[in-house]
């Protein structure tokens, strides 16, 4: 009889770590911040230049609805800006369409954004605290762009200002380390696709001076800290009876 007691006193603790350990990895959840740049290709940058990252930061909250997938809802802020004088032809000098035009954009953007991630491996089941997952993710953004465009040469229509609200899709990777138990150090890399072509007010200008089939791209870059707050959830013989889980 003690031995099935004992058996049955080991029986119900291991359930109970194990519902709990499931239940965690469920009901966990996180608040952060990040710090980065935010980045632009379009017109007067037809690709991703790194002289162009001007400051962003974000700050973000995600929730674990299961060990692989995470759903994040995010709000950044960043500066835009683009430059014909940085962009570089295939002999190294700036093309002769950019040396023409001598146009220039700049700005500042905002995004809220919802995005679902999928982690490669169980980011909150830590069994030390060198854990870490790799990470894939996308989404859908609002955004609200205000910048400038100037032509040095052209100067005219070529001159133009204004602000627009647009959708893009964010998507992009990542990777989450855990500094503790609770604090998370993150680094993600993203591009949204902006379903626009009027960040840098320039795609109703001469065809031969623009490319109009060519819509806007927006990236951020950066580095997050974040804390987990964790929630165990335990059947309910377990809260009623709380000697089981002595």
């Amino acid at each position: 009889m003690a031995f099935r007691g004992a058996l049955l006193v080991c029986s119900l603790q291991a359930g109970s770590a194990f519902f709990c350990s499931t239940a965690s990895a469920q009901n966990t959840s996180e608040l952060g911040f990040g710090l980065g740049a935010t980045n632009y290709k379009g017109e007067v940058s037809p690709q991703y230049q790194f002289q162009n990252n001007r400051p962003a930061l974000t700050v973000f909250y995600r929730k674990d609805v299961s060990v692989p997938i995470t759903l994040r809802g995010a709000f950044m802020g960043g500066l835009l800006r683009a430059d014909d004088g940085n962009v570089t032809g295939v002999n190294g000098g700036v093309p002769p369409l950019q040396a023409y035009r001598q146009a220039n954009t700049k700005g500042h953007l905002l995004e809220l954004s919802g995005a679902v991630e999928y982690n490669f491996r169980d980011f909150h089941l830590r069994t030390d605290k060198r854990h870490f997952t790799p990470y894939l993710f996308i989404g859908i953004a609002g955004f609200y762009a205000n910048t400038t465009t100037e032509s040095v040469s052209l100067g005219g229509t070529y001159n133009q200002s204004g602000s627009m609200f647009g959708i893009a899709v964010p998507m992009g990777v990542g990777f989450k380390y855990a500094l503790s138990q609770h604090l998370n150090l993150g680094l993600e890399v993203g591009a949204r696709k902006a379903f626009t072509d009027q960040l840098d007010h320039l795609s109703e200008q001469d065809p031969f001076l623009v490319n109009q089939h060519d819509q806007d791209w927006y990236f951020y870059n950066g580095l997050s800290l974040s804390y987990t707050f964790y929630k165990i959830l335990c059947p309910d013989q377990y809260k009623q009876n709380d000697k089981l889980l002595k």
